[in-house]
């Protein structure tokens, strides 16, 4: 279970008390989830050794990804843009840090692409495509037809489902899909970018 987007050192409390397997920190700066490198540095700071420091960066270039890898201490690197799968390869390489590439789905073409990331990926993020026009990659509370890995076979990378995930739809998404392991952002919040502990709870105990 992931908890993506945290920006408070509470946020950090409750992801852990939640049985978090991972955290994330958001670095892009329209979203209202965005931290600053001293920020996301104290809260990595923070987080419990044995769970997973993520970034999620999207199409960064490596000015930036310098300045972000030496200032925070990070554990994998979330690619959420449109980085090609030789960026993936080459960022993987570059940083020596894990990469995890999000692959958005709409319809069942757009479940092909994830193929390409396979071979270059150290996991996959299946989420939902954002809207035409919208502002950000994801963390915008829409969900994909979960249909659309039903049955299927799976990839050879380890992979987390995100997209609309929330305390009363993620057991559902989880049988549906068959997924073992799970990516929330907006849906464990109170309002746009804050973290709601009871919510983060709930999402927990839904899975149990």
């Amino acid at each position: 279970m992931k908890f993506c987007g945290l920006s408070r050192p509470q946020d950090i409390d409750a992801a852990v008390a939640a049985g978090a397997r991972y955290v994330g920190f958001v670095f892009f700066p329209k979203s209202p989830r965005n931290v600053t490198l001293d920020v996301a540095r104290a809260l990595a700071l923070a987080t419990p050794v044995g769970i997973a420091k993520v970034a999620l960066i999207v199409d960064a270039d490596d000015e930036a990804l310098d300045a972000l890898t030496a200032a925070v201490p990070l554990d994998m690197l979330q690619l959420h843009g449109h980085e090609s799968p030789d960026r993936v390869a080459e960022v993987r390489t570059r940083y020596g840090l894990p990469v995890m590439k999000a692959v958005g789905i709409a319809t069942a073409d757009d479940i092909a692409r994830i193929a390409d990331y396979e071979a270059v990926a150290d996991q996959l993020l299946i989420d939902a495509k954002p809207p035409a026009g919208a502002d950000l990659p994801g963390g915008n509370g829409l969900a994909f037809d979960w249909r659309l890995l039903a049955g299927r076979k799976y990839w050879t990378r380890p992979w987390m489902l995100a997209g609309g995930l929330t305390p009363d739809t993620v057991a559902e998404a989880v049988r549906l899909t068959g997924a073992r392991q799970v990516d929330v952002s907006s849906g464990v919040e109170s309002a746009p970018g804050v973290k709601d502990a009871a919510r983060m709870a709930d999402f927990a105990a839904a899975l149990d």
